[in-house]
């Protein structure tokens, strides 16, 4: 998806001449948790009770694209999402926090060729910023399009203020105050967001690479998109309430998270998909126990991800092994985590049980066409169709979406300016 270029207004400077405009563009990845991050200990300062670790996505389709502009001829912050201007940005908390935050930071821009100080640091203040970024997937259904859309546009900040941190992490640190998962994309890899509490600004709630995206790099994810549509529960919402009335989510950060995050990261460095697989898919069993457990209860996954989850445990209890692990943040969309040497067999057990029309097999429900075409020559065993037709039904077409095939990639990349969101017109 490439978005509508936004054709902004803007007065021409003293003496007729055109005003000069900073300009960065950024893409920053989403991250899907393995262990999850459910509820604030800080409302203020954004920071959750438990630690939590995600793996980041590749950018190839799941993506959030963001522009960064500041100029003395802008008249106040604005802020375009998806083509949409959100009328009070600039009021917003959360954006405040990660546009004050970066140009805090911000240092002396220079002219690579002259060396010369094209803006001194102080100056950023006295300008106003245009942001506009759109995502590249559906927004608020649960994939973490927040977590691509702060994470973006922290990183367009640092690239157009040249900000530089004064401790490791204090970049992701402002990232979480605009949506807490958000930090997590600002890395590549497997990344743990460690809860912090030691300090009273919370600075050390922070996030950490555990491993980049080339440590294990057989590492592969289908993602089944259930919903496409808005959440009826924000996850702000459900996380509120969950704190106030659940007592297993209390129970969950005291006694077990600190556990399953020992074990996901020692699984994550042996490359142990057997160890990783079973910690991932009970901690996203737990965070829906807990949603369960709040009151009143709030329903994020559906009758098609039970399914998914069903489907998942039957193909593993042929293998004999774990070879897929599901995981569902707050949303029905399912994360099916395997390794290159079985994605195509899982991709075509995906393709059998959540069908398509036809004609939609080749043309965009599956990202991937060569994957397509694999999954379709290859042969599923008699013995796994035997083993799934005890339990397991072709649903109806539609029940999936659409089904992503990916990988761990990188953070956030700084892009060129044919990528840029603005078209600036002077006047």
């Amino acid at each position: 998806m490439t978005a509508k270029k936004i054709t902004v207004a803007v007065p021409r400077a003293n003496g007729n001449t055109s005003p000069i405009i900073h300009k960065a563009t950024v893409s920053a990845p989403t991250n899907i948790a393995c262990i999850k991050y459910w509820g604030k200990a800080d409302s203020h300062y954004n920071t959750p009770i438990n630690d939590s670790l995600s793996l980041t996505l590749d950018q190839s389709d799941l993506r959030a694209v963001t522009s960064a502009s500041a100029s003395l001829a802008f008249d106040k912050d604005r802020l375009w999402l998806n083509g949409s201007e959100e009328a009070d940005a600039a009021t917003s908390k959360r954006f405040r926090a990660c546009v004050d935050g970066v140009r805090a930071l911000a240092t002396d821009k220079i002219d690579p060729i002259t060396k010369e100080v094209i803006v001194y640091k102080d100056d950023w203040k006295k300008m106003h910023v245009y942001i506009a970024s759109y995502n590249t997937f559906p927004t608020a259904a649960g994939l973490a399009s927040s977590a691509a859309g702060y994470a973006a546009l922290v990183a367009a900040l640092v690239e157009l203020f040249g900000a530089k941190e004064t401790y490791p992490g204090e970049f992701t640190a402002i990232a979480r105050q605009g949506s807490g998962s958000a930090c997590r994309s600002l890395y590549g890899g497997f990344v743990a967001w460690r809860a912090g509490g030691n300090k009273n600004d919370w600075s050390d709630s922070i996030a950490e690479q555990v491993a980049d995206e080339s440590h294990w790099g057989e590492m592969r994810a289908i993602i089944c998109v259930v919903s496409d549509a808005k959440k009826e529960t924000s996850s702000t919402a459900g996380m509120s309430t969950s704190v106030a009335t659940s007592e297993l989510l209390g129970f969950r950060a005291r006694e077990v998270v600190s556990k399953r995050m020992k074990i996901i990261e020692e699984a994550i460095r042996a490359k142990d998909f057997e160890a990783f697989g079973k910690v991932t898919m009970m901690d996203s069993n737990q965070f829906h126990a807990t949603c369960l457990d709040t009151f009143p209860p709030i329903f994020y996954m559906n009758d098609v991800s039970r399914s998914i989850v069903q489907l998942v445990h039957r193909y593993n209890d042929w293998a004999s092994e774990i070879r897929a692990a599901y995981t569902f943040d707050a949303g029905p969309n399912a994360v099916l985590y395997t390794l290159d040497k079985h994605v195509i067999e899982l991709l075509a057990l995906v393709l059998k049980y959540y069908p398509c029309k036809g004609e939609d097999l080749m043309g965009g429900f599956v990202n991937n066409k060569d994957m397509v075409t694999k999954a379709l020559a290859f042969e599923l065993d008699s013995g796994l169709v035997q083993a799934l037709e005890k339990s397991c039904f072709v649903r109806d077409i539609g029940d999936v979406k659409m089904v992503y095939c990916t990988r761990g990639g990188p953070g956030p990349q700084a892009l060129d300016a044919s990528s840029e969101v603005f078209e600036f017109k002077v006047e």
